[in-house]
């Protein structure tokens, strides 16, 4: 059986391992990965770098590779690759998982602002941060870890910006950001005091979900930072979902007879 596993994320990472583990059932397994991030984690098997070239183009692949499931464990904000995903797999005629892990949730004391785009997120900051008060800038200070992509959402926003990312971001990005390239998983006491030293007012995150970068949303619980969360798109309509991996192992091994 041969599966292909639409990657790039902790998830599909450890999805490709356990397909592989000794003993269990014969499963070939291709991961394909974006090439957006210079050097990227690889994971155990067979691995592809690239776009397809759209839904044709997966299709084609598919067909041309003999493939017999097909699971998009990309980032939950991969949007345009998930319903590609979907439409190639109905025309191709093979059956299509979306592993996601499940997005996160406010605690007591979190100060949680929602919306549904990078755009919004932008004109939200105008109404938080402390800027205020004495010693800081008149437009507060920005811990924005929504990605080296999109930054141009925030190309005019007045506001001081920390951006964390793995690749060096391209311009149009905000006038005034310092930019800190680091790779997750983050701890809290590295967060607690990224925020204490940089004096941040506002975080803005996307509900990515998952462990790895969740410590900042406690560390900005604690220091009473306001948080604006961008909301996750959903999964395309009718596309069977798993939230774990070993929901989305039992599901291959399911179909390869184990």
């Amino acid at each position: 059986m041969h599966v292909l596993i639409l990657g790039g994320t902790t998830e599909s990472r450890a999805l490709a391992a356990r397909l592989q583990e000794p003993g269990a059932a014969t499963v070939r397994v291709t991961s394909s990965l974006a090439g957006r991030v210079a050097a990227p984690r690889l994971p155990a098997g067979e691995v592809r770098i690239g776009g397809f070239g759209g839904v044709e183009g997966l299709v084609e692949w598919v067909r041309a590779h003999a493939v017999d499931a097909l699971i998009d464990a990309t980032h939950p904000f991969a949007e345009n690759i998930s319903f590609n995903a979907a439409r190639a797999a109905a025309t191709a005629h093979v059956p299509l998982l979306a592993l996601r892990r499940p997005g996160w949730v406010p605690a007591a004391g979190d100060d949680w602002h929602q919306v549904a785009s990078l755009e919004e997120a932008a004109r939200t900051l105008n109404g938080l941060g402390r800027g205020h008060l004495p010693g800081r800038s008149p437009w507060g200070r920005v811990f924005l870890t929504t990605g080296r992509m999109g930054l141009a959402a925030f190309a005019d926003c007045p506001q001081w910006f920390l951006v964390r990312s793995v690749d060096a971001p391209e311009p149009p990005m905000p006038a005034r950001t310092e930019v800190l390239l680091d790779r997750g998983p983050f701890t809290l006491e590295g967060e607690r005091e990224l925020l204490a030293r940089h004096a941040v007012d506002v975080l803005v995150t996307k509900d990515s979900g998952g462990a790895a970068t969740a410590p900042k949303l406690q560390a900005a619980r604690e220091a009473g930072v306001p948080v604006v969360v961008v909301r996750r798109p959903p999964v395309p309509e009718g596309v069977r979902v798993a939230t774990t991996v070993e929901e989305a192992a039992a599901w291959v091994r399911g179909r390869a007879g184990a």
